[in-house]
């Protein structure tokens, strides 16, 4: 017969066993998590061609002087009323690459881009080489 006034045994031992092994698994896995930054891709289509889109390059030279698709020549001071003159009725979409010589001051690379962005235009690239 059973002795109700015995107090029960209470066995831990599988308990710590399953959490020792859930806690070496999630020791094991979580290195290997990647976080991913959600971006918005392009979506592509093959019943399209590939179309050949305007662009604006930007070239500033060691001496401080921005070419404007190769065309104008605009000291970086007179850029920003030169650019919206040029920018004037342009679509605000379209990409703009800023090229410039590793000899220059970031201040003045960062002018350029500025000026760029005030004018409206936000797909702005700085290309570099390699």
């Amino acid at each position: 017969m059973h002795d109700f006034n015995q107090k029960p045994d209470l066995n831990i031992t599988p308990l710590v066993d399953v959490m020792l092994v859930l806690l070496a698994i999630l020791m094991v896995t979580a290195p290997v998590i990647e976080f991913e930054e959600p971006i918005n891709l392009p979506k592509g289509s093959r019943t399209q061609q590939a179309q050949d889109t305007q662009k604006i390059d930007l070239i500033i030279t060691k001496d401080r002087i921005v070419s404007l698709n190769k065309v104008q020549k605009i000291e970086i001071e007179k850029f920003p009323d030169n650019f919206l003159l040029f920018s004037n009725g342009k679509d605000q979409t379209t990409p703009i690459y800023i090229r410039a010589d590793k000899e220059l001051k970031y201040d003045d690379i960062m002018f350029v881009l500025k000026s760029v962005k005030e004018a409206g235009f936000l797909k702005v690239a700085l290309v570099t080489d390699g």
